[in-house]
């Protein structure tokens, strides 16, 4: 007969397969996020115009968010743990809105295309805080969850399809906001370059 920390123990193999799968699509949302803020930084410095100080204001912010992002999620991802939860909690719902005042303010402006990078990057911060948020809490439930290789006993396969999924969202999503952006814009599709260099 099982004992009664035997039975509460039991779910904790499943719990850390979901918490390592959870953590993955965290970071390669957060990767995607970061990657599309860049090319919303380098798209807002490369505008055709005069450089009104909005517009530089927007590119300097969406160039520090994105390379914050971009370390924050690293750290996650290879210590196993994102840092400053708290921190980044009260960070990400203040970039999702800036992504919404950045969508309803570009409406109107020369940089409206950037639009679909902004929503976007909203997508994808709302990705990263949901995931985030569930870490935390899952970790608040089970304290005293097992080692590391929890998820490997339950198989490395489910855990390899559960972040090709995850992987899949996120690139459906961020492809699209970096080919909004000005260097997607004016990259050279795949088929053309292939072709240019079998040209005579």
């Amino acid at each position: 007969m099982m004992t009664s920390q035997a039975i509460a123990a039991a779910p904790a193999p499943q719990q850390t397969f979901r918490s390592d799968a959870v953590r993955l699509f965290a970071g390669f949302a957060g990767l995607g996020a970061a990657a599309v803020n860049l090319a919303v930084s380098s798209s807002l410095f490369a505008a055709a115009g005069p450089v009104l100080p909005g517009r530089a204001a927007g590119a300097a912010a969406a160039l520090v968010w994105g390379g914050l992002l971009l370390g924050w999620t690293i750290a996650g991802l290879s210590r196993n743990r994102f840092p400053l939860p708290r921190t980044f909690a009260a960070v990400l719902p203040a970039a999702a809105a800036a992504h919404v005042a950045a969508i309803t303010l570009g409406a109107g402006t020369g940089m409206a295309g950037l639009g679909i990078s902004h929503l976007a990057a909203l997508l994808l911060t709302l990705m990263v805080l949901a995931a985030t948020s569930w870490l935390r809490r899952s970790s608040q439930k089970l304290p005293g969850m097992p080692g590391r290789n929890a998820a490997a006993r339950l198989g490395a396969g489910q855990l390899l399809a559960a972040a090709f999924a995850g992987a899949l969202l996120v690139a459906a999503i961020t492809t699209p906001g970096l080919a909004a952006s000005t260097a997607g814009q004016f990259a050279v599709p795949h088929g053309e370059h292939t072709r240019g260099h079998h040209a005579p």
